[in-house]
């Protein structure tokens, strides 16, 4: 779950672990950008999400999204575990931070400057020389598939990052989708580190199950929009993890992760 498609990675990451899974992607473009919302809002729309994530009976909630795991996780928590494993997304400083002494921090505004994201660095910053960078505007440009906007956030955010830096710490889940675009507007080759792929592998652990990443594809979608059914949105197309999620076809199943 999501406020838009930022899930996508995370949802790609489970697939490519256990083509066999069957997947629920809800989110509420009806409601968001969350990130401006107070956090008892933020809290009321993240639950919304999971109980309509819910009715589909899976096996573990991903949180994809950082602003919801800050804000709600407790409140997701008490409404669905322990029947339900909820998973949190945090932004990978510590991975960071273990090899690179110099880092940046691409976040959104809110999430910035946090006490949050703040405690985060205190506790995983390991002694490195960690610059803060607010990237206003980027998640919202890649939710639209706005090229010209994604653009120029990314551009900006570069500006604002040491040109020396050795690894940049993507901390909101829409940056992973651009990736390839941010790293290739950094002065210098940085290392980038995203959440996806440990959230997923966290969820398998959580659930009991192995990777499986040559089992049959046969794991269907379902499409959850601000508790609509609905199917892949034009803009999650736009990018790879949408197109390898929109292949599949089938309803899903009453057992879904």
């Amino acid at each position: 779950m999501d406020s838009g498609i930022g899930l996508l990675a995370a949802a790609a990451a489970i697939r490519r672990l256990r083509p066999d899974a069957d997947l629920v992607l809800s989110s509420d473009p009806d409601g968001m950008p969350w990130g401006p919302r107070t956090p008892e809002d933020v809290t009321a729309h993240a639950l919304a999400c999971a109980l309509a994530a819910a009715e589909h009976r899976p096996q573990a909630l991903i949180v994809a999204c950082n602003t919801a795991t800050v804000h709600a996780l407790p409140a997701l928590r008490a409404a669905l575990e322990p029947a339900v494993p909820v998973i949190g997304t945090v932004p990978a400083i510590k991975p960071a931070a273990a090899g690179a002494r110099k880092v940046a921090i691409w976040a959104t505004p809110a999430t910035t400057g946090s006490p949050y994201q703040r405690g985060l660095i205190e506790d995983f910053g390991n002694g490195a020389e960690i610059t803060e960078v607010p990237c206003p505007g980027l998640a919202d440009a890649v939710d639209r598939a706005d090229e010209a906007a994604t653009a120029g956030a990314v551009a900006a955010a570069a500006a604002l990052t040491p040109s020396d830096v050795e690894a940049v710490v993507l901390g909101c889940t829409h940056y992973e989708l651009v990736a390839d675009r941010i790293r290739a507007a950094l002065a210098a080759p940085a290392l980038l580190y995203g959440s996806a792929d440990a959230v997923a592998a966290q969820t398998l652990r959580r659930i009991g199950a192995e990777p499986r990443p040559d089992a049959a594809p046969t794991g269907s979608l379902a499409v959850i929009l601000s508790g609509r059914a609905g199917t892949v949105t034009p803009e999650a197309l736009a990018y790879a993890e949408g197109r390898s999620l929109g292949a599949a076809a089938a309803p899903a199943a009453a057992e879904a992760c």
